[in-house]
């Protein structure tokens, strides 16, 4: 059980400096041919993915209807008290165990004032002074994309809660309040300044993304708004200190958020080159403009007034239970990474794919127990994904079971349906969602799998006397009027027939061998890419 005294802080807070040296090395240095250098920092605020919230028993919601999952606590009445959620803290410490920061013993909750309608109480309760965890880092790798390995620094975590959201488009000259998210425990995971560019600020936070959801701490999604970022920007060039750094607000996606990194890096050489200066100030994202617009001034401490939360007491963790909940953590993506890729045999891109794809990862996994493993990734990645992402449905909510994937990796891979009748019932079964067994749309559609030879031989017999022409095209060398064949068998046969029998009985009909024809279309394949090189030749002499 989790418990809270109040009593002074044995110890003052770390400095930033102090915190820094804890788990970083040398700033890189990334400067581009003109000499400038981003330097790059980011802000992470993750929903926490607990029951209820942060400090009242009303549940969390996403998509409830506006204002249905709101209590007393959460729009500030006078005379309410918050509580402290038990859960909330314990996934935040997870968290920070698994980013590698040093959970703090003791922490505190601070009041952050400032007025918007959104904000009930008129400030926030956040952990700006004392946070619950500081330190951590994040290690980018070959793996994940970069030339070479680097650390990024975290500053610290802190827990804080959500603001309602303030809907300015619905209604012309009026702002709608939905006060459902306020009081949502969040997370806020603040990096040190060690990127250098977009695309390092975007594996960044996909790396984050996966540790949350690996660990269940959060849902981490920023399409549904359950992470949300905030990027500090500065150039300066080689040989001076570190510019003035501006702040983007409330980026939604990955895309978005490198595309405002361009756009402010640009912006901020641009006016520089100009004699301009660049001053501190919060900026937004024009994502049809692709530009940065200044919203306001920055503002400092002070203008917040903090001040020490007096309806809260200290947070004071044992030991014990910050032992107890690292033998809880799973295993991480870049351990499970590399498990898979070398257990699987599958390419590093297969491995992104499972791990980016909450759910898919333990879903493929119990598909493979007992069965060939190459099969069931082709069958996941490429056909299951590719079905589910037409339809714009989350693997999470994907309605094909465990028991039905592995009925129907099973069908094909025993020969009793072809691949093609495969992929068709994978999306009945996601069409209907109704659990039907792949064996029993089989039955019900007459789709097994046809073997009768003579039956081939039939039809590969009248098809050759009904073509001649064709057939006459194939004896004079022309290899691909064997292909042409086989799709006529294939749409006469709707699908069903083995493919390997339907090219023997073929074969047998024209007179030739397979290996014969694996030999032409090789020589056919050599002597076109031959004169496509030659083409080039020319037109480069040319």
């Amino acid at each position: 059980m989790l418990s809270w005294w109040c009593r002074r802080s044995p110890t003052r807070p770390l400095t930033r400096f102090q915190i820094r040296t804890l788990v970083t090395e040398q700033p890189r240095s990334v400067f581009n041919k003109q000499g400038w250098e981003a330097v790059i920092g980011i802000e992470v605020h993750a929903q926490i993915d607990s029951k209820t919230k942060l400090f009242s028993d009303m549940e969390t919601s996403y998509e409830e209807p506006p204002n249905s999952k709101v209590s007393m606590v959460d729009l500030a009445f006078p005379g309410v008290q918050p509580r402290l959620n038990e859960e909330c803290v314990e996934l935040a410490v997870k968290t920070a165990l698994a980013l590698k920061a040093t959970v703090q013993k003791r922490s505190r909750f601070d009041r952050k004032h400032y007025f918007y309608p959104d904000l009930p109480q008129g400030y926030q309760i956040t952990q700006q002074r004392e946070p619950i965890a500081r330190g951590g880092v994040i290690t980018l790798t070959e793996l994940d994309g970069v030339p070479e390995p680097f650390h990024v620094g975290l500053h610290q975590i802190q827990l804080e809660q959500d603001t309602g959201k303030s809907m300015h488009d619905m209604v012309v000259g009026s702002t709608l309040l939905d006060m459902n998210r306020a009081g949502t425990g969040l997370m806020e995971i603040v990096t040190q300044p060690d990127l250098r560019s977009s695309y390092e600020a975007g594996l960044l936070v996909k790396k984050l993304q996966n540790i949350l959801q690996c660990i269940g701490s959060s849902q981490a999604s920023m399409n549904e708004g359950s992470m949300r970022c905030d990027v500090n920007v500065s150039v300066h060039k080689q040989g001076e200190p570190f510019g003035t750094r501006c702040e983007i607000k409330n980026l939604n996606s990955i895309r978005f958020l490198s595309m405002a990194i361009d756009a402010e890096i640009e912006r901020q050489i641009k006016l520089i080159e100009k004699g301009g200066q660049v001053t501190s100030e919060t900026r937004g994202f024009d994502v049809a403009k692709k530009t940065t617009f200044k919203l306001r001034g920055k503002e400092t401490a002070p203008d917040y007034r903090y001040m020490p939360e007096p309806d809260l007491p200290p947070l004071i963790l044992s030991q014990d239970i910050i032992d107890s909940l690292a033998k809880e953590l799973p295993e991480l993506p870049d351990e499970t990474r590399s498990r898979i890729i070398k257990l699987y045999k599958m390419s590093l891109d297969d491995a992104h794919s499972l791990l980016n794809e909450p759910g898919s990862l333990t879903f493929f996994e119990k598909v493979c127990q007992g069965r060939n493993s190459q099969a069931v990734l082709n069958w996941t990645i490429n056909d299951l994904f590719g079905e589910l992402s037409k339809r714009e449905i989350p693997f999470m909510q994907s309605p094909v079971s465990i028991d039905q994937m592995g009925s129907l990796v099973d069908l094909v891979q025993d020969n009793k349906i072809t691949g093609k009748i495969g992929k068709d019932i994978l999306r009945i079964m996601i069409e209907e969602a109704n659990g039907i067994m792949p064996q029993k749309i089989v039955e019900q559609k007459g789709w097994a799998r046809m073997d009768d030879s003579d039956m081939l031989n039939t039809i590969c017999n009248t098809l050759i006397t009904k073509h001649a022409d064709q057939v006459h095209k194939f004896q004079n060398g022309e290899v691909k009027v064997f292909k042409w064949f086989i799709g006529q068998i294939m749409r006469e046969t709707k699908g069903m027939a083995d493919p390997t029998q339907v090219n023997i009985a073929l074969c047998n009909a024209l007179g030739c061998k397979p290996e014969d024809i694996i030999d032409a279309e090789t020589k056919a394949s050599s002597s076109s890419s031959g004169k496509k090189r030659k083409g080039d030749g020319k037109k480069k002499k040319k």
